[in-house]
């Protein structure tokens, strides 16, 4: 509106005489009146800018009402327009609604439809204003999704590479561990600094998967188990993880779960390493298993079970640990009695369960 107290009208007409009339009539009810005689004229000064409003006839020389409609609606931010005409045909105000005019008024010579026109005119700035309220607001909701996609888009990029940093960092971590470990004469600090190594690889493994999955918040157990034994078997001396299977359905899992179970698999594939066969190397077997979001894991050998002597070097460290870890899964830890070597079985959920509402008591 080209004032908040004045708004301007453009009649369009060639009535010189009823344009003079809608002149004072509109002045006095607070608008700004400019009027051309053609359509041709019209349209040019709508171009000027500073119209908010057009009350456009019918049936004038040169360009008739709906053609000089049919322009405007082409221009950019058109005014709205009101259609006024002598005729009282009916498919003159249905094709003039359709081709986009706000509202149709039947006009008299003697000016008796000013106060309909005025009414029309008003309603007509209103609703603009509104639609161009709701436009600007659709184009910012838009924009703000564009916006937000371009951050996400961008969070995402940000998030890969800091997993592909985090993983090799990590990675250096354990090659800088195995080289010490290598380094050392005294069987306890190598096998500790070996068990560091594999339990460092195995967060390491988390931010691999991590960096070449398609979702940032998930990572696929079988994939990331697969690489994480064949970590093990290229640390481990010798031939000892010669044997080392693993059989896992696809399951994704978030990565804070992956970890704790990553963990798991190393310290128990490990132990079963040091003590199931005393002789040398002897199958291991992980298997992953999925029964809805119930997940189970278990780690087996066919060695010496039970009857294996406790090793006076060991520190219970790998025990402690995945018990914390298991108690991070929520999950329970089991050894097979049946089985003649070894199998400890762990059952989980693949999410994590939600937090208990606390209890309100009713008579509080």
């Amino acid at each position: 509106m080209t004032s908040a107290t004045t708004p301007t009208l453009l009649y369009i007409d060639d009535d010189a005489g009823l344009a003079r009339l809608v002149s004072r009539g509109l002045t006095r009810q607070g608008f700004g009146v400019e009027h051309c005689d053609n359509g041709e004229a019209g349209i040019e000064r709508i171009k000027q800018g500073g119209i908010d409003v057009i009350a456009l006839d019918q049936y004038m020389p040169g360009l008739d009402g709906l053609e000089t409609l049919e322009q405007i609606q082409k221009l950019p931010s058109p005014p709205p327009v009101v259609f006024v005409t002598a005729s009282q045909d009916s498919k003159i105000a249905v094709t003039a609604l359709k081709a986009g005019a706000a509202d149709y008024l039947v006009k008299d010579t003697q000016g008796d439809f000013l106060p309909l026109l005025h009414v029309a005119c008003t309603t007509a700035i209103k609703q603009a204003l509104i639609s161009k309220a709701r436009d600007d607001a659709e184009a910012e909701v838009h924009a703000s999704r564009d916006r937000y996609a371009a951050l996400a888009a961008e969070r995402e990029v940000l998030l890969r590479e800091v997993n592909h940093r985090v993983g090799n960092s990590l990675q250096i971590i354990a090659s800088l561990l195995h080289l010490q470990a290598n380094s050392t004469s005294e069987d306890h600090v190598k096998v500790a600094l070996t068990n560091a190594m594999g339990r460092v690889a195995a967060v390491a493994q988390v931010h691999r998967r991590l960096y070449t999955s398609h979702d940032l918040n998930s990572v696929l157990l079988n994939q990331y188990l697969e690489a994480l034994l064949e970590d093990l078997r290229r640390s481990a001396e010798g031939n000892r993880m010669s044997r080392l299977t693993l059989k896992a359905e696809s399951v994704e899992i978030d990565p804070d779960r992956a970890v704790a179970i990553g963990i798991i698999v190393n310290e128990l594939v490990m132990n079963a390493v040091k003590y199931a066969y005393p002789d040398g190397a002897g199958p291991i077997h992980v298997v992953l298993t999925a029964q809805g979001d119930q997940l189970e894991l278990s780690i087996t050998d066919d060695g010496v079970g039970l009857n294996v002597k406790v090793d006076p070097r060991s520190t219970g460290m790998g025990q402690r640990i995945v018990n914390a870890m298991a108690s991070k899964l929520e999950a329970s830890v089991e050894r097979d009695p049946d089985h003649t070597g070894t199998r400890i079985v762990l059952r989980f959920c693949a999410v994590t369960k939600p937090a208990a509402k606390p209890s309100v008591n009713a008579a509080s």
